[in-house]
């Protein structure tokens, strides 16, 4: 039995012991704060949703929610102190493919399991990437800085602060031809300040930190990582359409809670979230940020996320990535 096989069916099998057990629990659920642990750093896309999830809920609940960041090291140390929390409900990861699908694929040896450590509670959302350069780079497309990195193997740099921005990255190494030199960031906001400030050449970034800056004036925007265009950027091609012909590579949100939390109490908070997805303040960070809402139930998620690991185990070696 595969071990996303054993995930669903102990979502099942939760689900029908812990009727009975959790019941108490969940009739009064919430009574004191919950705690949103975010991977990434305070205005990251993943922040700014877990904020508006949690005024949502706020407002459900009469219960505060505490958005507490744990940036660096690939979500890697928000993912295990989640895993490692009690599982009352009161712990609750926004997260994205970042934690869930890639790391176990960029990384040999991950201090949580993505599949184990985790009840699977809602998907949440779905966006696209944008490759920005600083407003005064030469490089006024895609193809100037295709034909710059090609004279030049390995000059021009790239930044990343999350794997879904690293991999799109690598992926714009491997179909593109090119060399480019990755610098990691802990998080793609401070990322984009060392580009503002001229330090690295490029990146490819969640729209919800790039796009403002590209409306600002200070980035200049080359192509957009899914096979449509932007509404937020309708000038700018895909960057499919500006040379890399196949290129895609997108993202998600979803949330998890650690494996063994009651399940009353994640039908409770798959009911809370699926709800906050609806509500005015997170519709609008999905306006301003370029995705799109995604709400899921816990057995699709974690189908979801079976599908998403082959694939992005996929394009990471396809990539040449090799596990560190």
């Amino acid at each position: 039995m595969s071990r996303w096989t054993r995930q669903l069916a102990l979502v099942a099998a939760t689900t029908l012991l812990g009727l009975g057990l959790g019941q108490a629990h969940a009739q009064s659920y919430p009574n004191k704060p919950i705690t949103f642990v975010v991977p990434f750093a305070a205005g990251s896309a993943t922040d700014l949703l877990a904020r508006a999830l949690g005024k949502s809920i706020t407002e459900q609940t009469g219960q505060a929610v505490v958005v507490e960041n744990k940036a660096g090291a690939s979500g890697m140390p928000a993912a295990s102190g989640v895993a490692r929390a009690t599982a009352d409900g009161y712990t609750v990861l926004i997260t994205t493919n970042t934690t869930h699908a890639a790391n176990e694929h960029l990384y040999k040896k991950l201090p949580y399991d993505p599949v184990k450590d985790f009840v699977p509670l809602t998907g949440l959302g779905k966006g696209g990437q944008v490759l920005v350069v600083n407003a005064n780079s030469p490089y006024q497309n895609l193809g100037d800085l295709l034909a710059a990195a090609r004279q030049s193997p390995g000059k021009l740099t790239f930044g990343s602060g999350s794997s879904s921005s690293r991999v799109a990255g690598e992926m714009l190494k491997q179909m593109a031809g090119i060399d480019l030199l990755h610098i990691p960031y802990k998080s793609n906001p401070l990322a984009i300040t060392d580009l503002l400030s001229g330090m690295i050449d490029l990146m490819i970034t969640d729209a919800s930190t790039g796009v403002p800056q590209v409306k600002a004036g200070k980035l200049r925007a080359l192509g957009y990582s899914t096979p449509t265009r932007s509404a937020m950027l309708p000038d700018v091609p895909t960057i499919a359409e500006a040379g890399v012909k196949g290129y895609d590579m997108g993202y998600w949100f979803a949330a998890y809670a650690p494996a063994g939390t009651p399940a009353p109490v994640v039908s409770k908070l798959n009911q809370l979230l699926v709800t906050a997805v609806k509500s005015a303040s997170t519709q609008a960070f999905f306006e301003s940020s370029g995705s799109v809402a995604w709400t899921t139930t816990p057995a699709e998620l974690a189908r979801f996320q079976a599908a998403e690991t082959g694939k992005w185990g996929k394009v990471i070696k396809a990539a040449g990535i090799t596990a560190e």
